[in-house]
């Protein structure tokens, strides 16, 4: 594995008008003829950057290829101790519950799948239930047939061949994805299979097993060795070692992998720069015959993650001291000098002393989380000012024959507007709250104070002249207040839209003139935690817009945060206030009840859901179910006509309405009677 914290290099092309400072919209590009997408990996589970150069697509695999040979550094251990591990990253094969124990007493579980059926673990003396295994892909694969077989050479120590020595019985189960088996043996030892059982056989008489099961996505594969009629005579001697030698195992299907990701390194940009808009070209493709064919119907698309940093590692890396605490350390001396603590056998870690690792923490301070997936090219990047990106890219696939392949990738760049701006926000009448965070009643107005400071350096930063508050509902502009001391002025310009306020100043905040500004607003809360994000721009130019970044700016004001949180002591309901233009629609085109309107509220919702109107019978059979796209928390408004999902009328009559979010806490209300006449 390569280490994230190499730097890699930026290219840098024009794509921009310059502004009245010089400044530039230029583009960082990887993929096509920008970066290399195999230069610049740190991870890569089933990415195929050959096949078409310049490229990354997912692996396709053919039924002849051992899926399991394909991939490498495979981990013998459930919970992998390497620093880079995430989901999916390694794969792993482990023993019983964890692998752990077991592969310091000698079993060497990575034998059996890599690739040379001549390392192998031998049989050993411990009971036949006892022995069974876990082999986890990192993602679901197409798989139709899995098995194993013995080494081609070799012999036991009692005389007989390798290849004759036939495991007698097993059983082996597989599950699409992440099965709750593997949490619940977190707490116990016991064998649990699968959620799909693929076979149970007896009596084995084969040194070459091939099981055939329906085609379907496969990430984890259990094997367990199990008792049969030839374990009798060894049962009466614990010494004994259990018949049946595995050279490797196999795994075959033909397909693409359900998804595949690839983790850049942390690459270092060579200077601070704001971010704008992530873009991508990518094919969608079918595979006929074995060859891949654009077309546009492919089930399959991208996401893409990203974050950004202002050094060479979002990590924090600690050692212990003397006393117990813990000494902030480079990743370096962390890696290479430091042992991990032990666990005794009941999991408990090894008191902290010099030379053992103590803990591994995020640099909140200095990087951005992971973005939540962007899916549509074009869309923000909602990233901080930084000097040094990473990717996770996803592609996904419905079809074992569906994929797209992404052709290349860019990021928007320019130089950044001021140093930092800092940004604080707080309840108008609480700037002070004890617990020093701010906490308003979900769906009320309220009306809170954003205090925005810059800092500028040497640099010749350019500054701004607005300032743009995502607010997630309708806002209301109060006042502006610029200066030290504050004071009220007037706005150049203000504009409420939907979800966001916008304000431009009457003068330029520049190094020169860095005055603190404050905005007085009004908004409503409809999520438990909500995050005021703010940007300032230059509406005047064409650089980039900066983002707000938390932080203490006022002494008037103890947040420290640009974070709300909700509180609702009412019911936990998603949708409330449902209110209907009429109780009948007329669709007859005179515009009066030819449709009617919903509106609602809808809260707690932590992404974007899909919506739906579910239309019933009196009866209470299900006629008809209209999609209604994406809506997230807030005030909402969706129409009905009368009509089914093909357009037609329904037949006059009364009907029942419900509306549904689809979404892991359901809400679900009482369903609504509404009227059909013309």
């Amino acid at each position: 594995m390569r280490n994230p914290a190499l730097p890699g290099i930026i290219l840098l092309l024009l794509t921009g008008a310059p502004n009245h400072s010089g400044a530039e919209v230029e583009r960082w590009k990887i993929g096509g003829s920008g970066l290399s997408w195999a230069v610049n990996d740190t991870i890569g589970v089933f990415t195929d950057v050959t096949t078409t150069p310049g490229a990354l697509q997912p692996e396709y695999f053919s039924l002849e290829e051992n899926i399991l040979s394909s991939r490498s550094s495979w981990s013998p251990f459930k919970s992998p101790t390497e620093l880079d591990y995430v989901d999916g990253s390694l794969p792993r094969i482990w023993r019983a519950a964890n692998g752990f124990y077991w592969y310091t007493a000698g079993v060497i579980t990575p034998n059996w799948v890599d690739g040379d059926s001549l390392s192998y673990s031998p049989p050993v003396a411990r009971g036949a239930n006892s022995e069974w295994y876990t082999i986890d892909v990192g993602v679901p694969v197409p798989a139709s047939i899995v098995g194993f077989f013995t080494p081609p050479r070799g012999v036991r120590a009692d005389g007989t061949l390798l290849s004759d020595d036939l495991v007698p019985a097993f059983e082996i189960s597989v599950a699409r994805d992440f099965d709750p088996v593997l949490d619940l043996e977190n707490n116990d030892n016991d064998y649990h299979r699968l959620e799909t059982l693929v076979a149970d056989v007896q009596q084995n008489f084969s040194n070459d097993v091939r099981v055939n099961f329906p085609a379907q996505y496969v990430r984890y594969i259990r094997y367990r060795r199990n008792q049969s009629i030839a374990d009798t005579e060894f049962a009466r001697d614990a010494s004994n070692v259990q018949t049946g030698t595995i050279g490797e195992f196999v795994l075959r299907g033909e397909g693409v992998p359900q998804r595949v990701f690839y983790i850049s390194k942390i690459i270092d940009l060579g200077r601070t720069v704001n971010f704008g808009r992530l873009f991508w070209h990518a094919t969608p493709m079918r595979i006929i015959d074995g060859t891949p064919i654009p077309v546009e119907e492919a089930n399959a698309r991208v996401e893409v993650e990203v974050r950004s940093g202002r050094d060479g590692d979002p990590n924090v890396y600690h050692e212990f001291t003397d006393t117990g605490g813990e000494l902030i350390v480079n990743r370096e001396h962390f890696e290479k000098n430091l042992k991990q603590p032990d666990q005794n056998l009941n999991g408990q870690i090894q008191e902290g002393k010099p030379g053992l690792r103590a803990s591994i923490l995020y640099d909140e301070d200095n990087w951005t989380f992971w973005s939540f997936p962007l899916t549509e090219s074009g869309q923000q990047a909602p990233l901080e000012r930084g000097s040094h990106i990473q990717l996770r890219i996803t592609l996904k696939s419905d079809s074992f024959f569906d994929l797209v392949r992404l052709d290349s990738l860019w990021l928007e760049v320019s130089p950044p507007l001021a140093q930092q701006v800092v940004g604080e926000v707080a309840r108008l009448d609480n700037p002070d709250p004890e617990r020093g965070r701010t906490e308003v009643a979900l769906g009320e107005m309220t009306e809170f104070t954003y205090d925005i400071r810059a800092e500028f350096d040497a640099n010749g930063q350019s500054g701004f002249d607005a300032l743009r508050i995502r607010t997630g509902s309708n806002p209301q502009f109060k006042r502006l207040e610029m200066g030290q001391p504050l004071a009220a002025v007037d706005p150049a310009e203000v504009i409420e839209e939907n979800d966001e306020l916008i304000i431009r100043l009457p003068r330029r905040i520049t190094r020169q003139n860095s005055e603190p500004v404050r905005v007085v607003f009004g908004a409503e809360i409809f999520v438990f935690s909500n995050t005021f994000a703010g940007e300032v721009f230059d509406s005047q130019g064409e650089d980039l817009p900066q983002i707000v970044e938390g932080g203490d700016v006022s002494e008037e004001v103890n947040t420290g945060s640009l974070r709300v949180f909700g509180l609702s002591a009412g019911a936990q309901t998603v949708i409330d206030d449902l209110q209907f233009s009429s109780k009948v629609v007329t669709p007859n085109g005179d515009g009066i009840n030819d449709e009617v309107t919903i509106d609602y509220l809808l809260f707690r919702l932590p992404q974007n859901l899909p919506v739906a109107l579910d239309i019933y019978g009196i009866d209470g059979r299900l006629i008809t179910r209209l999609a209604k796209g994406l809506q997230g928390a807030g005030p909402q408004r969706v129409r009905w006509d009368g009509r089914d999902e093909s357009g037609k009328l329904l037949a006059p009559g009364l009907y029942l309405m419900d509306l549904n979010i689809d979404s892991e806490f359901k809400s679900f209300r009482h369903l609504q009677p509404i009227g059909i006449a013309y």
